[in-house]
């Protein structure tokens, strides 16, 4: 079987005609369906992500780590934030698993129910003055299955909609699970903001608890949604023809790890400077920049905003001028940004600091429409769910998870923000040289 056996859907493989070939009404119907099933899909799965990030920085070191240093209190809460993302290469791999042996769409359902369950219950979760130390580890655990889940979300959802959608403009195709990232997080710092306002001092005491019990409403939502997408035309067929790899991890490993750890590294200068922007910050502008919670979480919203706008503004770019191009901007945005950033979070000038939280998502926007199609090109179909996954899960080991407990951590040390300024560069050159020894397959039909 050839490195880029299988293909996407509207090919040969897929209709039996020319891949010119014009998409039946019924087929159109279900690529619109793909697209909202992975958009919303991917929105629940990183509502309940985020809203773990923000009151992992505003609540949990009072309330479920508590120290006499504020500092120590708040390294072991984002400690707890990170290692979530330790397990997500795991889940990635085992549901990639049964995603390319079972269905992309069974798969994508109980993610789905794993991690909206494992959500909810943290909404009841008794506090460490109640239970003592079994309080944080059941918190760590409830958070190890919410990472599990969230591990086998992505590839899935990325591959329901690229394999349903138009291979002519695969960046826009892939922007719809992208698109779950602005939204979720615009939808959890809503409700951190909202019950922080409404709930005021009583914040702190039960108010917090409100944006996980409303991910219950969502996860209905999404399962009714998801339940009437069709299996994607290119999996169906490699199951029709029995072309199933019955290892696939192992054929990955063997095959494609070179892969898997240039996109790994790839998302360092996507995912580790997201991390920063909406959750390490919301605990150092604070204390640094000297603004309220409310005015960092409303700058935080702004930002989301802005990133759900730009998205699928530089996906369609980016079939036009080519994706790496747009990657590799993304990189240079964020290297020229970082320094400047946190100079204005310093000068504790209220109006430049909300202008700078606002527009730190943009290097975000420009590199992650793009990624989606990226990343999935690089691998086969029948192992494309396990392969794309996994690779994109693992940059949580580097990138992702690491990344606000390494900000406190550089904070700490050196006692400047600049220090985590050099680190959001750091991983721009690091991204960017990943991204120069990945193969070029944009202009292949997969």
């Amino acid at each position: 079987m050839s490195t880029l056996d299988g293909t996407l859907a509207g090919s040969p493989t897929v209709s039996g005609t020319d891949a010119q070939t014009q998409p039946t009404a019924h087929q159109l119907r279900q690529r619109r369906k793909a697209s909202i099933g992975s958009l919303i899909g991917t929105t629940i799965e990183w509502y309940e992500y985020y809203i773990y990030g923000a009151t992992a920085a505003l609540v949990f070191p009072m309330l479920f780590f508590p120290t006499h240093d504020k500092l120590v209190s708040l390294m072991l809460s984002f400690a707890s934030f990170a290692i979530a993302f330790a397990i997500r290469p795991i889940g990635a791999a085992v549901f990639g698993h049964y995603g390319d042996r079972v269905g992309r769409k069974t798969t994508l359902i109980v993610t789905l129910v794993m991690t909206g369950l494992a959500t909810f219950l943290i909404g009841f979760l008794p506090t460490y003055e109640s239970i003592g130390l079994w309080a944080p580890a059941i918190l760590i655990f409830l958070r190890l299955v919410q990472g599990f889940g969230v591990g086998g979300e992505w590839g899935g959802a990325a591959l329901m909609s690229l394999e349903w959608g138009d291979q002519k403009k695969r960046g826009a195709a892939g922007t719809w699970p992208q698109l779950g990232t602005s939204i979720g997080l615009i939808l959890s710092t809503s409700a951190v903001m909202g019950s922080s306002y409404f709930t005021g001092d009583q914040f702190l005491i039960w108010g917090w608890r409100i944006p996980f019990l409303l991910s219950g409403i969502l996860v209905v939502v999404g399962l009714l949604v998801r339940l009437t997408i069709e299996e994607t035309p290119s999996f169906a067929a490699k199951k029709k023809s029995q072309q199933i790899e019955k290892s696939p991890l192992k054929y990955v490993a063997k095959h494609y790890w070179r892969e898997i750890v240039k996109v790994a590294f790839l998302r360092m200068s996507e995912q580790m400077p997201f991390y920063i922007f909406t959750a390490f910050i919301l605990d150092y502008a604070t204390r640094t920049g000297g603004v309220s919670r409310t005015f960092v979480l409303l700058g935080t919203l702004a930002a989301a905003v802005l990133d759900l706008i730009l998205l699928p503004i530089f996906s369609n770019l980016a079939d036009k001028v080519g994706r790496r191009n747009m990657y590799y901007f993304g990189c240079l945005v964020l290297i020229l940004m970082a320094f400047p950033y946190f100079w204005v979070l310093n000068s504790g000038n209220e109006t430049w600091i909300f202008i700078a939280i606002t527009l730190s998502l943009v290097p975000h926007a420009i590199q992650y429409g793009a990624q989606a199609s990226l990343i999935s090109e690089q691998f086969p179909v029948h192992v494309r769910y396990t392969g794309a996954g996994v690779g994109y899960q693992m940059s949580s080991l580097v990138a992702g998870g690491p990344a606000p407990l390494i900000a406190a951590f550089l904070l700490a040390s050196f006692g400047t923000g600049y220090a985590v300024a050099a680190y959001l560069a750091l991983g721009g050159v690091i991204a960017a040289l990943a991204l120069s020894s990945l193969k070029d397959r944009s202009d292949q039909h997969l």
